[in-house]
């Protein structure tokens, strides 16, 4: 689990006052984190073309450019010319060591973009859209330094943007390389120190990155013990009702010691999951609105979820329903909610009257995660997505761990099985909402078929093979 900010101006700035380090020594570790990848991926020789831009994030690519050449045919390009004192002094040291800089884009074994890093607030301009545009159409192996041009300062996607291999990031994650629409163009994401160590580097932060090695999967170590120890799940199967069976069945796989679909009218489950016209009185959690639809009286609601003290997971068709929403406002109740973008401006809209688009939502997700913990913070929100963000009590956490595979009907429906087994097996809300997360996305990662052909079923099965890091 790494810590993930806003910004590194201020941490950039900490570590000069601080420790005395300065802005050419940090850079010379940025740089050198860049060159560290490039050694350990490409042999000597091979040609690396670094596109620098005007400032601090070009002076990075015309370090890196220094640090390389001699070993490597190393092409400088400075489209622009520089600007920033340090963009100066670097070049200069660069042509001192006799760097190589060409007046033209070629292709080459390695690209490199250092056009303009994290903290861009205004568009790029034809120009540069139009050298974007000619790297992207290069064959070479492309790098972005920091973040990739064209992504803005709040993760935003600009008309034209760098589409990135891995972006090489410096010295502490941001926010802003974890929005759901720049992800394509940022490809892989690793961070490289600046002189100290990350934890000398980094300050407080309530927002952090989980890591395959975060997931805790509810092992049973203890000899004693009965179907009764792990819990009983209780979930609601309405007019769709394959989703419900399917969370029923993602619930038992991941360790619920009972799980009972709760029903309206005869379904035909499999044999191990049991079901009920009424929540069982040993239940110890519930799920409820996959597929819901209208089929429980509002009389029925309101005795066994609305009055009930059980933790409860709320999804789908519960963002439409005004009676189970006002289950928000128990705050003595462990509460996870887990809706699309989609489904969560209607609930938007309907606890505030402010209505919101899917793509209002989609651009400001992490401003959106924060204002609805700021009214509801004893709530666990997951906001699924591309990356998924998990917020309870200021607290805030990225699932990068997504895929494509998952872009199917039932792996929502998934997901609230296995939040609402571990609620049951006692896990706290938030708890809960983070192992789900993660027990989800490395189901789908250790699925080894087509990556269209996953379904909701293969994802449950491979819930069996996942393994601590």
């Amino acid at each position: 689990m790494q810590k993930v900010f806003r910004s590194c101006y201020e941490l950039d700035r900490h570590c000069y006052e601080a420790y005395g380090l300065s802005e050419d020594i940090l850079m010379e570790h940025a740089a050198g984190g860049m060159a560290a990848y490039i050694r350990e991926h490409f042999g000597q020789g091979s040609s690396i073309l670094i596109v620098s831009g005007v400032g601090n994030n070009g002076a990075d690519g015309i370090v890196l450019a220094r640090q390389l050449h001699g070993a490597y045919d190393v092409r400088l390009h400075i489209p622009f010319g520089v600007r920033s004192e340090m963009a100066k002094l670097q070049l200069k040291r660069a042509k001192a060591v006799g760097v190589n800089i060409v007046d033209s884009i070629e292709n080459a074994d390695v690209v490199l973009d250092a056009l303009f890093g994290a903290g861009l607030s205004r568009e790029i301009d034809e120009e540069t859209q139009f050298i974007v545009h000619k790297l992207n159409s290069l064959t070479g192996y492309r790098i972005a330094c920091d973040i990739p041009t064209g992504v803005g300062e709040n993760g935003c996607l600009m008309p034209m943007a760098f589409h990135a291999d891995i972006t090489i990031t410096m010295g502490a994650y941001k926010e802003a390389l974890f929005l759901d629409e720049s992800k394509d163009s940022i490809g892989k994401i690793i961070r490289v120190d600046l002189g100290v160590s990350s934890e000398m580097y980094e300050t407080k932060s309530k927002t952090r990155l989980l890591e395959t090695s975060d997931i805790k999967l509810p092992r049973r170590n203890s000899l004693s013990t009965h179907k009764g120890s792990f819990g009983h799940a209780a979930v609601f199967c309405g007019e769709k009702e394959g989703a419900g069976i399917i969370a029923g069945m993602a619930a038992s796989r991941f360790g619920a010691g009972l799980t009972t679909l709760v029903v309206h009218e005869k379904v035909s489950p499999p044999a191990w999951l049991m079901h009920s016209t009424v929540v069982p009185s040993n239940a110890s959690a519930i799920a409820i609105g996959m597929g819901l639809g209208e089929h429980f009286e509002s009389e029925f609601l309101q005795k066994y979820v609305i009055e009930s003290h059980l933790p409860i997971v709320l999804d789908a068709d519960s963002f439409h329903h005004s009676e189970i929403l006002g289950i928000l406002e128990q705050k003595e109740r462990d509460i996870v909610i887990t809706p699309h973008p989609k489904e969560f401006a209607a609930l938007w809209e309907h606890l505030t009257g402010e209505p919101v688009s899917v793509a209002q939502i989609q651009k400001r997700r992490f401003e959106i995660v924060r204002r609805f913990n700021a009214l509801y913070p004893h709530v666990t929100l997951l906001l699924k997505g591309a990356t998924m963000l998990i917020a309870q009590e200021e607290q805030l956490y990225i699932n990068p761990l997504g895929s494509s595979k998952l872009s199917k009907g039932g792996s929502g429906d998934v997901l609230s099985g296995l939040i609402v087994s571990l609620l049951a097996q006692g896990y706290s809300g938030i708890e809960a909402a983070i192992q789900g997360s993660l027990a989800l996305t490395l189901a789908a990662q250790h699925y080894n078929g087509a990556s269209y052909a996953m379904l909701p079923t293969d994802m449950i099965e491979a819930l069996a093979f996942l393994e601590e890091k």
